[in-house]
């Protein structure tokens, strides 16, 4: 297996983020949906809030990294669920913030320590040396990615809606 001359699927760097992923978020992810009742999207705009305090919906999306018509949605649920609340800007009433509830805190402060706990399950099979090596080639490997994407190499939009089949329905 070689990841800078991939034969296979398996060789993807992407691929095998995926599977990492996979593996150490199901964990986190029975947790959310099934203790808490929330979903891992959701589960991340908490943590953003709890971390960041409240900001706009807009804002939120980006330090998501979704796309504001799901976050907009993720926010109506989390308000649903009395997680979340919107608060007016008094100098602004067109704007508004969102900011977690008590309950939303309360939330957090259970699942956050759960989560850093399975966290260091996965990373326990790394030396100090190596997880610094890795937390580096991390940083170095998401900078370059951002990079390459803000030049937009792919002209096509994504159609998630469809699975991606634009292309495929148009031959």
């Amino acid at each position: 297996m070689s990841l800078d001359r991939p034969r296979t699927v398996d060789d993807l760097l992407n691929y095998r983020l995926s599977r990492l992923f996979a593996a150490s978020g199901a964990m986190v992810i029975r947790l959310c949906e099934g203790r808490y009742g929330i979903t891992r999207r959701e589960w991340r705009l908490i943590a953003l809030l709890a971390a960041h305090g409240a900001m706009s919906p807009s804002e939120l999306s980006q330090r998501a990294h979704l796309e504001r018509p799901r976050t907009s949605r993720h926010i109506t649920e989390l308000a649903e669920k009395r997680l979340i609340r919107r608060v007016a800007d008094l100098e602004d009433r067109r704007r508004a913030e969102v900011d977690l509830t008590e309950e939303g805190r309360r939330l957090y402060d259970e699942l956050f320590p759960q989560s850093v706990h399975f966290n260091g399950e996965v990373l326990s099979v790394l030396s100090p040396a190596e997880l610094e090596a890795f937390e580096a080639a991390l940083d170095k490997l998401t900078a370059n990615a951002e990079r390459i994407a803000a030049g937009k190499p792919v002209a096509e939009k994504a159609d998630r809606r469809h699975g991606g089949a634009r292309r495929l329905r148009g031959r």
